[in-house]
């Protein structure tokens, strides 16, 4: 079949800012030139029906009938977009399509690309103009609301806003953000992504845990200065000064001390490590990468077995900058900024290593290299 249109939306990895937007701190990302391909044509009536390469079995829906119940398939995504859209638009004309994603699933936001495909999908079909961060918010409500996982922007910033050679930073509190071009005295680097094997679902990890966990070491903080405190989903470790957390962090359980020693450390990681790049020092934004994995394993206590020994495989290899799960970091995938020269035998290395420790993944374990892109986008064919 022969399709009018063509999105493609990439997937992300983030080097620095993990496990902080939904507390609304501060990140950065890089939309890669791996992700989601979404070819369709628009249908006169309200029915939609895509068909997926990736997936098994196929979406059937009308935009014109209430959002139906959630069935634990991937054509909740297509009815989250709806559900998002349809709080500020009419939609009236549904589409024909196909879905295809260019990676595994795991430790990249494919949840994030596909929903913001159907929302610049649906709104192209019905005349909607969105600006790139319109499309932002409205993906992002959509995971919240209807998929169910207490996310921030980062995933759906870094895929709608993201631009080639460019690092993405953004304020999740305030909202601001700004794409820093790679500084032209920086050295030439790689992302190495590296699928453990495994897969998962974020709505049932620990990932909603931990953002209760965060939320939960706010409130404390505040309560102990006797502070006035806000309904719990409106409380952010990003209101509370790390001056009151250094002086309560021993009175509270320790852990939702040590998510809250994350937050803030991440914070701080971010601010040098946006400097590192600006100024071409990819040396140090490397190691502050590795910094924020040790983070993430001892203080937000994320990181499954598997993810682990592919972090400690590629850490002292030559030509790894730096590098740390990608994701939720419960399963998914192991990122690295790699001098590309390197690269045949630093994936050597880790798949040996890797494998002696986990051969069950033999057949599973992937290793794909990939570089920064632009945005999600209409694509000419």
């Amino acid at each position: 079949m022969t399709y009018q249109y063509h999105i493609f939306s990439p997937y992300r990895v983030c080097p620095l800012g993990a496990h902080v937007d939904h507390q609304h701190g501060l990140v950065t990302g890089f939309a890669i030139n791996k992700g989601v391909d979404l070819w369709f044509n628009v249908r006169e009536d309200s029915k939609v029906n895509l068909t997926s390469r990736s997936f098994e079995g196929e979406v059937h829906i009308d935009l014109a009938m209430r959002t139906e119940v959630k069935e634990k398939h991937w054509g909740d995504y297509v009815r989250g977009a709806k559900y998002a859209l349809q709080k500020r638009f009419e939609l009236t004309h549904g589409i024909d399509g196909v879905l295809q994603g260019s990676l595994p699933v795991g430790g990249l936001s494919s949840s994030a690309a596909v929903l913001i495909a159907y929302v610049m999908a649906f709104a192209k079909a019905n005349g909607i103009k969105l600006k790139p961060f319109e499309v932002v918010m409205i993906a992002s409500e959509a995971e919240r609301e209807y998929i169910g996982l207490n996310n921030g922007l980062l995933d759906q910033s870094c895929i709608a806003l993201g631009k080639k050679d460019g690092l993405l930073f953004l304020d999740c509190d305030s909202n601001e953000w700004r794409v820093i071009k790679k500084n032209p005295n920086m050295a030439d680097f790689e992302i190495g992504i590296f699928f453990s094997g495994l897969t998962r679902n974020l709505v049932n990890s620990d990932y909603n845990l931990r953002v209760f966990e965060c939320k939960t070491a706010a409130w404390n903080m505040l309560a102990y200065k006797e502070a006035p405190l806000k309904p719990f989903d409106k409380t952010f470790l990003r209101e509370v000064p790390k001056t009151i957390f250094d002086e309560t962090r021993d009175m509270m359980p320790s852990r939702f001390a040590r998510r809250a020693e994350h937050f803030y450390s991440e914070y701080r990681r971010v601010r040098q490590g946006v400097t590192a790049w600006e100024t071409g020092n990819l040396q140090l934004f490397g190691k502050l990468s590795f910094d924020s994995c040790e983070s993430s394993i001892h203080n937000y206590e994320c990181g499954s077995p598997e993810l682990i020994a592919i972090y400690k495989a590629m850490r002292g290899l030559e030509g790894v900058y730096g590098g740390r799960f990608s994701g939720a970091g419960f399963k998914g995938a192991v990122i690295a900024l790699v001098d590309p020269k390197h690269k045949e035998s630093i994936e050597k290395s880790v798949r040996d290593t890797y494998l002696a420790e986990f051969p069950e993944y033999e057949n599973t374990f992937k290793v794909f290299w990939v570089k920064s892109d632009d945005g999600a986008r209409f694509i000419n064919d």
